[in-house]
């Protein structure tokens, strides 16, 4: 018996947040019943949300896949029919029985690597900083930062929602008013590369996502294209959270 979050999510129906934020609405129905935090299920219970039945995959057919999308600008990460802008899943190859959950996000204006998977519950060990899975990207910022300034970007700033910072800062050059730097951190935090950089009063002007843990963005993948990626490669990453002994 495993709590239901866990279970629809390993079944690929959806992240396990997306789960948990449908329980607090109550729109989970398990067997009849409003489903409630901690429930544990098997499996051959019936899910319904919002009325609606939930259609699981099961056996070999419901095997886990993972793509690497190369997102271009101009995309929205989401599965709303009503956005504004074009959405990555329209390009991405339709499932029977099965949903693309997105391995973090990027906004409308940044660009690269993008994972996405079947299976809710690796999607969630990818993304949750205890896991502490390193993302890379390139970043180009308007403006020449001085020492301090780079600094303080690896020594560690203090945002609206708690100190944040590089692992790793190293320049890739650039010209005129713009510079190229290659920056790594283990956490993804809604816009935190863009708010480190602007913290200093350094606007970014480009941000691609080059690695993913230790997946990087394919060099002959054209935007807008995906590639199957074996799963194996990620379901061995941080399988369970860092330990805290010395």
């Amino acid at each position: 018996m495993i709590r239901v979050q866990k279970y629809l999510a390993s079944a690929g129906v959806a992240s396990r947040r997306e789960v948990e934020a449908w329980i607090a609405a109550g729109r989970l129905s398990v067997n009849g019943r409003r489903a409630e935090p901690g429930l544990k299920v098997d499996g051959r219970e019936q899910f319904r949300l919002d009325g609606r039945p939930l259609q699981l995959q099961r056996g070999e057919s419901g095997a886990t896949r993972v793509i690497a999308y190369n997102k271009p600008d101009g995309e929205l990460v989401t599965s709303d029919r009503r956005a504004r802008h074009p959405t990555v899943f329209s390009a991405l190859p339709r499932l029977k029985g099965q949903r693309w959950v997105a391995v973090g996000r990027l906004d409308l204006n940044s660009s690269g690597l993008l994972l996405l998977t079947t299976d809710g519950e690796l999607a969630h060990r990818l993304m949750h900083p205890s896991f502490g899975v390193e993302r890379e990207y390139l970043v180009r910022v308007l403006g020449r930062p001085g020492p301090k300034v780079l600094n303080r970007l690896t020594g560690g700033v203090v945002l609206e929602d708690g100190p944040a910072r590089f692992d790793s800062l190293v320049e890739q050059g650039g010209s005129g008013v713009n510079r190229w730097y290659r920056v790594t951190l283990s956490e993804g935090r809604h816009r935190v590369v863009r708010r480190l950089w602007q913290a200093q009063g350094h606007a970014v002007s480009r941000l691609i996502r080059t690695r993913y843990g230790p997946v990087r963005l394919p060099r002959d993948l054209p935007r807008g294209q995906w590639r199957e990626i074996d799963p194996k490669k990620l379901i061995g990453t941080r399988t369970s959270p860092p330990s805290t002994k010395a």
